[in-house]
């Protein structure tokens, strides 16, 4: 690798591993600045130990770059390719090769940090046929969410990038918030014209159990509902979030008579829904969708705790909607609008 391709990869394996924005906008920083400034410029730079005179570039990521114009692994990145090494068994391994795709995720289009092309590059680097574009509904303003206007206008985003990665497809979606009496987020004529929704909870998450159900179920019962994200809204990292309280068997009774996916949310902070309550889906027979809810191009690698979390909880393979191809998960997606 090159030293902008090396800056730009340790950037990478720190959104991975849930870094701070700020280390990873300093690795991309540097990255842009190595490669406005030339190799011949570089080099000598490098020899006279005045890399730090340029823009962005500190002690850290000088030292990437005069390894990188060595020929040399960073001894930086040589660290972040140990600790992203994960040893798969062999059944979470079956189930992470089955997936075609990933139906949540986030650009700098609201609270993610990447625009939408890096996204989908990403995806398609991994070997994905598709990923759907699920940036935020406009009632979460704390995460940038997209109104009528800028949703019309990011489609048109969606189409330029897939004239541009075809075969790859980019799904075109969102994130709606269930509000509290259960509708969703956003206008209807726009829902019906997008491949993927899922209706998540983001807002009163300590609410009565019985109104919580009842706002969860009527969304669920929406037809233009795909996907149920991050059914509990738990966070298991940090300080915490305790799961909401709601009825399992009468939500997911709902997603199996809809059709409506369950998600299994693959952040590690997140881990949504627990095992038991993932059983509990699986037992009714729901289908269930394996998502990162990426907000950068580093996590979409996160599914394999997705998988984990589905074998766990005795999920069939042939129940994970983003093991379809294309044409199956458009055509389950479109008869539920």
């Amino acid at each position: 690798m090159n030293a902008a391709d090396t800056l730009r990869r340790i950037a990478y394996l720190l959104e991975a591993e849930r870094a701070e924005a700020y280390k990873v906008r300093a690795f991309r920083r540097a990255a842009a600045t190595v490669e406005e400034t030339g190799h011949e410029r570089l080099v000598a730079l490098a020899g006279a130990g005045r890399l730090t005179d340029l823009p962005g570039l500190g002690a850290t990521t000088a030292a990437v770059v005069e390894a990188a114009l060595r020929g040399e692994e960073p001894p930086y990145l040589h660290v972040l390719e140990e600790r992203h090494r994960v040893e798969l068994t062999p059944e979470v391994a079956r189930l992470h090769a089955a997936l075609q795709g990933d139906l949540h995720s986030h650009s700098d289009w609201s609270d993610g940090g990447s625009p939408i092309s890096e996204m989908a590059r990403a995806a398609a680097a991994l070997g994905h046929h598709y990923l759907a574009l699920t940036d935020h509904s406009p009632r979460l303003t704390v995460a940038h969410g997209l109104d009528a206007d800028r949703l019309r206008r990011q489609l048109d985003a969606v189409a330029a990038v897939n004239e541009e990665l075809a075969p790859f497809r980019l799904l075109a979606g969102i994130e709606v918030d269930i509000l509290v009496d259960g509708s969703l987020d956003q206008d209807e004529d726009l829902l019906d014209r997008l491949d993927v929704v899922v209706a998540s909870v983001h807002s009163k998450l300590r609410m009565d159990a019985d109104a919580m159900t009842e706002r969860m179920v009527a969304a669920i019962e929406n037809p233009r509902s795909d996907v149920l994200g991050h059914c509990t809204g738990r966070l298991v990292v940090g300080r915490g979030r305790p799961p909401s309280a709601f009825d399992a068997e009468a939500v997911f009774a709902a997603c199996a008579r809809t059709g409506t996916a369950v998600e299994v949310n693959s952040r590690p902070e997140r881990l949504d829904p627990p095992v038991d309550l993932l059983r509990q889906a699986a037992g009714v027979g729901c289908l269930v969708a394996i998502d990162t809810d990426a907000h950068a191009p580093g996590q979409l690698e996160w599914q394999h705790h997705g998988c984990a979390q589905a074998l766990a909880a005795g999920v069939p393979p042939s129940r994970v909607v983003n093991t379809w191809p294309l044409g199956r998960l458009l055509a389950w997606s479109r008869t539920r609008s």
